[in-house]
């Protein structure tokens, strides 16, 4: 499964154009393998369908140290976060122990129910959303490393094009 997640985001980011730090509008494009995403130019955020099977991306160039030194983390996704919030507060959804892909950049690839889930909440969100890499300290607590905010603009669209592609 790893050698796949890995072959996936080598493509992905080989077939995303560059884009403007900062951008937050949602493109679609299908370069043989349809594709939504937002891009920060430091951060991107998209879906995926390859081979009839929906994907979702989320990886950081120039990670936190421990991001970069770990193998696996949890993801958080939080839509339409309140201004100044830390991460993780309002309505938070996580996904656990996602195995890390290290290259230029750090990467986690999630297929499946929780890829359609999350597909769901980016389409739902009004104005943005955050996301970011998430462990438990030795006390239990959630530490948040690259808490990135992505804008939600024509994300509903976008996505739901991937979607109608997935099935």
């Amino acid at each position: 499964m790893l050698k796949h997640a890995t072959l996936f985001a080598g493509l992905v980011s080989a077939m995303l154009p560059a884009t403007a730090a900062g951008a937050t509008e949602w493109r679609y494009e299908n370069p043989g393998m349809p594709i939504a995403y937002v891009d920060t130019g430091t951060a991107q955020f998209h879906f995926a369908c390859r081979g009839g099977e929906l994907a979702m991306g989320f990886g950081v160039i120039g990670p936190d140290g421990p991001v970069a030194a770990a193998s696996a983390m949890n993801l958080s996704i939080t839509p339409d976060p309140a201004p100044g919030s830390a991460p993780g507060s309002g309505n938070t959804s996580y996904a656990q122990e996602i195995p890390l892909l290290h290259a230029e950049s750090s990467w986690m690839v999630i297929r499946g129910p929780v890829a359609r889930t999350w597909a769901r909440i980016a389409q739902r969100a009004r104005n943005e959303l955050r996301l970011a890499f998430v462990r438990r300290d030795g006390n239990g607590r959630l530490d948040y490393f690259n808490a990135t905010r992505f804008g939600a603009a024509g994300s509903s669209a976008a996505i739901q094009r991937v979607l109608d592609r997935c099935g």
